[in-house]
């Protein structure tokens, strides 16, 4: 199986360093897959469900937060606001984030109000559902 490095650098934390078979991530119009000698490039990444196969083909999945990644000479540099596994999400938090946006949506701002909101939004609800997803 064909492995390339992966770097994914969280501001609070290195995520993940090592080998893997194929990446996942959520972009803005889908999502984007990489696997081993893909074509250099370089994107930005929107937040949602993050799947790593790494090189012993376990799967981790994981919630990302807004960034970019590069992928160059089969390395892909990873670089995001937050990435957490769905037992490390705080299902309450979440909740309490994703009610505060949308009373904030509902409220007249300014326009970078109101984007902002929309972005606050969105991450509480998918870190709800990886989590959700990932429930035993």
């Amino acid at each position: 199986m064909k492995t390339f490095k992966l770097k994914v650098v969280a501001s609070n934390r290195v995520f993940f360093d090592g080998q893997c078979s194929s990446l996942v991530i959520p972009i803005y119009d889908g999502e984007l897959g990489v696997l081993a000698n893909h074509d250099e490039f370089v994107s930005a990444i929107e937040a949602g469900e993050m799947r790593i196969k790494d090189e012993n083909g376990n799967l981790i999945e994981a919630f990302v937060g807004t960034g970019f990644i590069e992928f160059i000479n089969n390395e892909a540099i990873l670089v995001c606001t937050s990435a957490e596994l769905p037992e490390e999400i705080d299902a309450r938090r979440a909740q309490e984030a994703k009610i505060r946006a949308e009373e904030e949506l509902r409220q007249k701002h300014s326009v970078v109000e109101y984007h902002r909101s929309q972005a606050s939004l969105a991450r509480a609800m998918e870190r709800l559902k990886v989590k959700n997803k990932h429930q035993i």
